[in-house]
């Protein structure tokens, strides 16, 4: 596992890192299968872990803990985000911070999260959705400032809105936070734009989430894709999504070249941009951990398939299937 400098934090990070959504909150998920999975992860050099309370409500966050505690000695870097106080993803331009993030909400949400985990503190805790209006209200740089100094988190950073990039940059600019989490992947590149360059000026780290697009980049979703009832994705691959995600992931076809698959082109398509810190796919079979993770020994892909597929980007705004 190749690695990278998380930012101003100063960690040495494995590159890819573990999206842990899938065995908190997903139809299917198995703890035991799960924490085998966490387990092979580490033990192949995967060092960062990405969870959150409203996975499984604190499910994905007890697993994260447990391979902490099974693993004494290891370099382990646990992140989780607090869920805003409104329960509703994403953030909307009309919310305040006392609606989402006011801070007794975010203590005790943090506090909540450490005794999940049967942790004295995360290494970084970042806020489950964001709004740049917000820095007007300072009380909760204040507030997470003070938990640093407790001990009870090393950073803390923002997890950005579906499809919103622009509505962090104000915050990275002002050098409060440590890190953001964007997806970023072959159709979203709009982070490029403005996002990215503001990250490598202030040091801020970048995680990149959803690099597989929720499974269009994986090539195995068709237009008749279902899922379990109460599966999350049956809200998002809506008709309208799931037809024009098959479509455009047929386009990359293709590209592929022999000796790659597409989630292996797709990983690595992140690889090529050295702002990124690390990627965190969603994993719950120790198949997907393996292949995910040998993705670094190869790096980035080569400049001219690279370039090729810079022209899928797909520029898409937020809906209400989009969450």
């Amino acid at each position: 596992m190749n690695s990278r400098r998380f930012g101003r934090l100063g960690w040495m990070v494995g590159e890819i890192g573990y999206g842990m959504w899938g065995m908190g909150g997903w139809k299917g998920s198995d703890d035991e299968e799960s924490a085998r999975s966490l387990q092979r992860a580490l033990d192949l050099g995967c060092n960062f872990f990405d969870t959150a309370w409203v996975y499984g409500e604190g499910r994905s966050e007890a697993l994260l803990g447990k391979l902490v505690r099974a693993n004494p000695g290891q370099e382990i870097f646990t992140a989780t985000k607090v869920p805003p106080k409104n329960r509703r993803w994403p953030s909307r331009r009309e919310f305040k911070l006392e609606d989402c993030f006011p801070p007794d909400h975010v203590e005790e949400y943090i506090h909540k999260s450490l005794k999940n985990a049967s942790l004295e503190r995360f290494d970084l805790v970042q806020f489950h959705v964001w709004e740049d209006s917000w820095l007007d209200d300072d009380r909760w740089a204040s507030k997470m400032i003070r938990l640093r100094e407790q001990g009870l988190i090393g950073g803390f950073g923002i997890s950005i809105n579906r499809w919103e990039p622009w509505n962090a940059v104000r915050a990275v600019r002002s050098g409060l936070v440590d890190a953001v989490q964007v997806i970023y992947n072959i159709f979203d590149q709009n982070p490029e734009d403005e996002l990215f360059s503001a990250c490598a000026e202030h040091d801020v780290a970048v995680i990149a989430r959803v690099p597989f697009d929720e499974g269009t980049l994986t090539g195995t979703l068709t237009k008749e894709s279902s899922w379990p009832k109460g599966d999350w994705r049956n809200t998002y691959f809506v008709p309208e999504n799931l037809e024009k995600s098959v479509e455009r992931a047929d386009a990359l076809r293709p590209l592929v070249p022999e000796s790659l698959t597409m989630p292996e082109m797709a990983l690595r398509f992140i690889l090529n941009n050295p702002v990124v810190s690390t990627i965190i796919p969603g994993m719950r079979k120790l198949a997907h951990v393996e292949l995910n993770i040998s993705v670094s020994e190869r790096g980035p892909l080569p400049d001219a398939l690279h370039g090729e597929l810079r022209n899928h980007r797909w520029d898409r705004s937020p809906t209400d299937w989009s969450q």
